[in-house]
Formats: structure tokens, sequence, C-alpha cells
């Protein structure tokens, strides 16, 4: 069986582990990326089906990231998760607004996370709908 392939992007390393490990390995090929411009050189060789797009990035943020992104229609039906220390109600419109498809809060739960990651790819591509969480 094909492992569902999965793009995380976050410059700190303890969170790009976190969330990796918190991922069984045996269901997902998971790629990373510490910027931007890592994550563009990881996309023109892999096409992940889901990004968990960390916002606070350095030089290129994660929203101007997904911006471009969903621009794009290379990478436009790619669900992009923003996954972020940052928890306001305003901060989760931001996201959404940018063309992030659901959000997430840090830290993670690493026993509901993998569940929450499934929930994604499963019902964002069936109904074509933002998943809010």
């Amino acid at each position: 069986m094909a492992k569902i392939p999965i793009l995380i992007i976050d410059d700190s390393k303890s969170h790009l582990k976190l969330e990796k490990l918190a991922l069984a390995e045996d269901t997902y090929d998971i790629r990373t990326a510490s910027n931007a411009d890592e994550a563009m050189e990881v996309l023109a060789e892999f096409q992940p089906c889901l990004i968990l797009m960390d916002i606070q990035l350095p030089g290129i943020d994660g929203l101007e990231l997904t911006r471009r992104l969903k621009a794009n229609p290379k990478y436009h039906d790619i669900i992009i998760v923003a996954i972020t220390a940052y928890g306001m109600t305003k901060d989760k419109e931001t996201a959404l607004n940018a063309g992030c498809d659901g959000y997430l809060s840090k830290p993670i739960d690493i026993e509901t996370f993998p569940h929450i990651i499934a929930n994604f790819i499963t019902h964002a591509k069936e109904n074509k709908t933002k998943v809010y969480r």
C-alpha cells in the first residue's frame, strides 16, 4: 500500500521531530523543510497531499508561502494546515483567509495528532471544504 505524502514545514527542529514521530511512518511518506526556500526545493520533486505549515518561518512566512502555493495550479489542491503557537481567534481567521484549509495550535497532543491529520486528509479531500479545528 502506498504511503500518504506529507510535507512538514517548521523552523524548529524539535517541532519537526515531534510532528514526524507522532505520525506513523508506515502510513506516511514524510518530508521536512525549515523555511520557504527549502519547502519549494522539496516540492520540486515531491507532491504531498498535505502540508503542515508553521506560520512563523524565517524569510517568507507561512502565510505568504500558503498564498503562493494556493495561487499556483500545481499546488492549489494540496491541503495546507497552519500549525502555530498563536492560538487567538484572529490568528486562526488570518490563516484561513490566507488559504489554509485548517488550523492547529501548538503544542500538539501526540496522542490525538495522528487522528486529526488523518481526519484532515480524509474529510478535506472528500468534501472539498475547509476543515476547522
